[in-house]
């Protein structure tokens, strides 16, 4: 495949303290939490992001918005090839000339870990023998596959921050700084774009990609369309995180005449409430089940990615809740779904009174595992490690 050249990124209009890369909905809403704590403390840094609308908003200067190309998978990363060469090159270029004096890589390791070698490589990271601090929030997860990676991490980057406890011990065996910085879903400051009413709609949440939305939308709309033949009063909910998302979910749901009146759109910027769910996996999955959720998970990938992911996850779980959890607390349906067994899930997590009291106990254990200690909350840890370096 040949690359287009690099994409020119604006120049600053004065030096960067912190360059900030995240590629995703979920790393660009987690990094501005961070940025709008950093920035209530110390107002005089200059941050800029490689990143989305919320990192705009909570005060960091725009270079470009990564989060309206993310996608995933093998085929589709293949498919999008030219473009992300031609960001990475324009990324490096920007680096090069400008020199920020920290970089932030949040998350999204398939850009972020080769940007990191290649700042290593290029001798402009600290760790490369340059000026420039590197520090890497949200662990790609060796625990589930590349294990190996975390030694190139070591190398490349200088202090890591993960969202869970367990990943700190993933390190033991290199001399990386890294912490555990709490997860960003049990801050008191964060607002959940989903919560539990026993009177509420079923939520289906497809999830904040398009290709995934295509993929797992219509399988949702078809078994609501069954539960709705048992129940003539029920409603659905969706939640979507950008207008490219609404206008896939619009298009879908066209197709869908008999309940097409019975399903609300809704802005993550506001609030759902549901009684139960039928979620994509990722942080929609956690986030349903802090809010005390029951449901299920279901998630399809193109054929080719999913051989891939199957032949080299090891992980008993697709599901961040079920692995903290060490069980199916959202049963999970994978690829080839059976709809009809999807429906009787559904049926038992709207009708079963258990399996609400049982969401509750999940709830009180994922705030225990998750939470960080006071003074070790991931803004203050960033800070820290900023000023360590001057």
């Amino acid at each position: 495949l040949m690359a287009k050249r690099a994409i020119a990124l604006p120049a600053p209009e004065r030096p960067v303290d912190l360059l900030i890369v995240a590629g995703e909905h979920s790393g660009d809403e987690h990094a501005a939490r961070m940025v709008e704590s950093i920035l209530a403390v110390r107002p005089e840094l200059h941050v800029a992001a490689i990143g989305g609308r919320h990192l705009k908003a909570a005060g960091a200067t725009e270079l470009f918005d990564l989060t309206l190309h993310s996608v995933i998978g093998i085929v589709e990363v293949l498919r999008n090839y030219p473009f992300f060469k031609s960001l990475f090159n324009g990324l490096l270029d920007w680096i090069g000339q400008h020199r920020p004096k920290h970089i932030l890589f949040v998350d999204y390791p398939g850009f972020n870990l080769r940007i990191a070698q290649q700042l290593y490589a290029r001798g402009l990271s600290r760790k490369g023998g340059g000026s420039i601090g590197v520090f890497y929030y949200i662990s790609p997860q060796i625990w589930a596959w590349k294990a190996k990676r975390r030694f190139k991490i070591a190398r490349w980057v200088d202090a890591l921050g993960t969202l869970f406890p367990f990943e700190v011990d993933c390190y033991k065996d290199t001399a990386l700084d890294v912490s555990f910085v709490g997860h960003p879903f049990v801050d008191p400051q964060f607002k959940s774009p989903v919560c539990f009413d026993a009177k509420g709609p079923i939520l289906l949440l497809p999830g904040s990609r398009l290709g995934p939305v295509l993929r797992i939308f219509p399988v949702l709309l078809r078994v609501f369309r069954l539960y709705a033949e048992r129940d003539t009063e029920i409603r659905a909910a969706v939640v979507y995180p950008s207008n490219e998302v609404k206008d896939l979910l619009e298009a879908i749901l066209a197709d869908f005449t008999e309940i097409r009146g019975r399903v609300d759109l809704i802005s993550n910027e506001d609030q759902a409430t549901g009684r139960a769910v039928l979620t994509s996996s990722g942080t929609i999955s956690l986030i349903c089940a802090l809010a005390g959720l029951p449901g299920a998970i279901v998630y399809r990938l193109n054929r080719i990615s999913y051989w891939f992911g199957k032949t080299v996850l090891k992980v008993p779980y697709i599901g961040i809740e079920n692995l903290l959890l060490e069980r199916a607390f959202h049963p999970e349906f994978i690829q080839d779904i059976d709809e009809a067994a999807l429906l009787e899930e559904l049926v038992d997590a709207v009708e079963n009174p258990a399996r609400r009291k049982d969401a509750e106990h999940a709830v009180e254990a994922l705030n225990q595992i998750l939470s960080p200690e006071v003074d070790h909350t991931v803004d203050r840890w960033l800070l820290e490690k900023m000023d360590s370096q001057g």
